[in-house]
């Protein structure tokens, strides 16, 4: 296995391991969640902290793979 896909791997269980009661909303969604219920307002959250990770995933990968190859 080569070093990036390693420090992906650990990365990764990393965010598995992570409480998923992390709290990523704004005061809009955090009212809209609050009058869904407890069970709705989880998986706002989760999709929530899912569509703003993404993103940052990619550019991390990009910006390491990047950087790696101008060293």
């Amino acid at each position: 296995m080569t070093r990036g896909c390693l420090i992906l791997f650990l990365f990764l269980i990393l965010l598995s391991i992570l409480p998923a009661d992390l709290q990523a909303q704004c005061s809009i969604c955090t009212k809209t969640a609050q009058q869904l219920g407890e069970k709705p307002a989880k998986a706002l959250n989760a999709g929530i902290i899912y569509l703003g990770l993404t993103p940052l995933l990619i550019m991390g990968y990009i910006g390491y793979r990047w950087w790696r190859n101008n060293q």
